[in-house]
């Protein structure tokens, strides 16, 4: 895992920083998150597992997105979103599980079937789109469960790490 001082970095360049948290915004992050994961499913059913895996990836990365501006807090870097998850929400259980699906992301985008360890399987694309469904899933229920009070924390705590820098 990248150290605090990355998430510096980001703050100095302006791709992180705190904002008024917003319902709206996080609704409309939600609901590309579902179309991402209906996608990644069309994707699979089509024999398209590239795609597919690199959509269920975007189906978590628009549902912790989300998470993010309802609690007031922008990131504009895939790698700081993750470590905030666990950070912020102490949430290392889907940190680990994003982590996960964005190397497999990254593998099957950027990488071809000639290279040596690059394999995309019926199987593997399936799994990705499980671990997509299951992880918009926790992230629902968690923001559904999140009140305003919680929201205020989460985002006070964000506000706290980069006091002073």
């Amino acid at each position: 895992m990248k150290k605090p001082g990355f998430l510096s970095k980001l703050k100095k360049s302006n791709k992180l920083g705190a904002v008024e948290p917003s319902k709206e915004i996080c609704s409309s992050y939600l609901g590309k998150a579902d179309n991402c994961l209906l996608s990644a499913k069309i994707l699979l059913k089509n024999r398209l597992y590239e795609n597919s895996v690199s959509e269920a990836y975007y189906a978590m990365y628009n549902s912790l997105t989300a998470l993010l501006f309802r609690t007031g807090v922008k990131c504009e870097n895939h790698a700081g979103s993750i470590i905030l998850l666990k950070m912020i929400f102490r949430r290392a259980d889907l940190s680990r599980a994003i982590s996960k699906a964005k190397k497999e992301r990254i593998d099957k985008q950027y990488y071809v079937a000639s290279e040596k360890d690059f394999e995309i399987t019926k199987e593997i694309a399936e799994e990705m789109a499980k671990v997509a469904e299951d992880f918009l899933v926790e992230m629902k229920l968690f923001m559904d469960c999140m009140n305003s009070s919680d929201a205020s924390r989460f985002r006070n705590e964000f506000i706290k790490m980069f006091r002073g820098l």
